[in-house]
């Protein structure tokens, strides 16, 4: 058994409310055990079989959908994994340590194309910068990321593929408790 977490792309939003509790119910009936929530914002730790991540991320999106009755993208990375992610040096200390400034990590099904990801680059501007590793964008947002003009929606819109966007706080905390 390897313990992995969830990821889940818009769980509760857009009129769409799902309790933790069920949250939890819904992963168990799939025959994952010790399933926890992390915040309520679609963090879902699991114990499953080892193998296959991309097919464990299929078999809860079609178990969701046909629970929920709309599609939840998700995306699933081994506690190791996260590890890699958390720790990853995808910018400069120093510009991590700037005043207002926030890393951001979207989580991707797959690696982007290289087209892709030179449109993604080629977004870059002084307040927002993006690294891709893997399955893994870094994004950094020199403002608040709410006063960016990037967003997750054109984040996922130029690379041609969903993402969910954590905060890297978030993603050390679970990498802390779990890893």
């Amino acid at each position: 058994m390897t313990k992995y977490i969830a990821f889940l792309r818009a769980i509760n939003v857009g009129g769409h409310t799902v309790k933790m509790d069920a949250l939890r119910g819904l992963f168990e009936a799939l025959g994952l055990s010790n399933v926890e929530t992390f915040i309520a914002s679609g963090n879902v730790i699991f114990d499953g079989p080892d193998g296959d991540t991309r097919a464990l991320e299929k078999k809860i999106e079609v178990h969701l959908q046909e629970s929920l009755g709309y599609a939840v993208a998700t995306f699933v990375r081994s506690t190791s994994e996260l590890a890699q992610v958390a720790g990853y040096p995808a910018f400069a200390e120093a510009e991590m340590k700037v005043e207002g400034s926030g890393l951001y990590i979207g989580f991707l099904a797959q690696g982007p194309t290289p087209e892709a990801a030179q449109k993604l680059l080629a977004c870059a501007t002084e307040v927002d910068d993006f690294h891709l590793h893997g399955r893994e964008v870094y994004w950094l947002c020199r403002t608040r990321f709410s006063e960016s003009l990037f967003s997750g929606p054109r984040l996922e819109k130029t690379l041609g593929m969903q993402t969910t966007i954590r905060n890297v706080t978030t993603i050390k905390k679970l990498v802390a408790k779990y890893a």
